[in-house]
């Protein structure tokens, strides 16, 4: 099986895609959200691109969601805050979301085969899953303003290490792929340490959302493996 690790969605292109799956990577804070809402019982979360979009489905039942620069989009029922999806909120509704990273990622990654969501919160499940698809496999690490983000290195470390645990068959990656599982191996015992000073968890400290990364530094925490079925994640 082959594994290849992309930087950022600034570095994804289509044609990396096709016939693969792909685990879209945006540890803080989309692709734990996301986790977040379907595991208090969301019926699903669409990803869009553009406020502007995101707000043309607030209407017929939708819940919108979204951050821009990690804060709340003004009128929008929740930001981007794996806490804020709670079953009472969220229970049995779709959900809108849109990122600054995480749901163009998402969106650039549509043309695979399968497109999953991971996060250190659910690696183990998450790469269980992508094993039972039978593909190659893409981590697509979102980043941030279109340049690397060590978070989601660390994460792409996690799910090789994972990968190489649970495949019954030779595990082969690119270089990045490599120095992403060195950089996990060497730092497991640390990792909300170096989440809170990496430059978006410095950002998100500095909005008063330490507890989102608390919450996001909780690795195998859950078995949810949201999936890309049409334009839903569920």
């Amino acid at each position: 099986m082959q594994i290849e690790v992309i930087s950022s969605v600034n570095e994804a292109q289509a044609d990396r895609f096709a016939h693969r799956t792909v685990i879209v990577i945006d540890v803080l804070r989309a692709t734990s959200s996301i986790i977040a809402a379907l595991e208090a019982g969301a019926a699903g979360v669409m990803p869009v691109e553009t406020v502007l979009e995101a707000r043309s489905l607030q209407c017929g039942g939708h819940l919108v969601a979204g951050e821009r620069f990690c804060r709340k989009i003004p009128g929008f029922e929740f930001g981007n805050s794996p806490e804020e999806f709670t079953a009472d909120a969220v229970r049995g509704k779709r959900i809108v979301l849109t990122t600054t990273n995480g749901t163009r990622a998402l969106h650039k990654a549509m043309r695979a085969d399968y497109v999953l969501a991971g996060a250190l919160v659910n690696a183990a499940a998450c790469a269980q899953a992508a094993l039972e698809l039978r593909r190659d496999i893409v981590l697509l690490c979102a980043g941030s303003h279109n340049e690397f983000a060590l978070e989601d290195g660390l994460c792409a470390g996690l799910l090789i290490g994972e990968l190489q645990r649970l495949s019954p068959s030779p595990v082969e990656m690119n270089d990045l792929g490599t120095a992403m599982l060195g950089l996990h191996r060497s730092s497991a015992g640390s990792l909300r340490e170096l989440l809170l000073g990496c430059a978006t968890g410095r950002r998100l400290v500095k909005n008063g959302s330490v507890r989102d990364v608390d919450y996001c530094s909780r690795v195998n925490a859950s078995a949810v493996v949201p999936r890309l079925h049409g334009d839903m994640l569920v």
